[in-house]
């Protein structure tokens, strides 16, 4: 269901308030105002493909996580602990 198509569904036909559409959806007042002020279509988010900041760390992270799953439960550490 497109998002925008419904926030205008219930604001000219229905004749929801901008604060009832922003409760029921979730996404901020001003968000609502701007999609209804709008005349384009539906906003599309990008997700980047980039490497993660941990990607040069992953390989002792996993060693570090797989030596404390052996560990009982009071001798085990948190990564903030392992990292000190």
């Amino acid at each position: 269901m497109e998002l925008l198509s419904v926030i205008r569904r219930w604001h000219h036909r229905n004749h929801y308030s901008i604060r009832e559409i922003a409760r029921r959806t979730g996404l901020s007042r001003n968000t609502v105002r701007k999609y209804l002020r709008s005349d384009g279509v539906e906003p599309r988010f990008t997700v980047s493909d980039g490497p993660s900041k941990l990607d040069p760390y992953a390989d002792k992270l996993s060693a570090m996580l797989r030596v404390e799953v052996g560990k009982a439960r009071k001798q085990k550490r948190t990564i903030t602990a392992m990292t000190i």
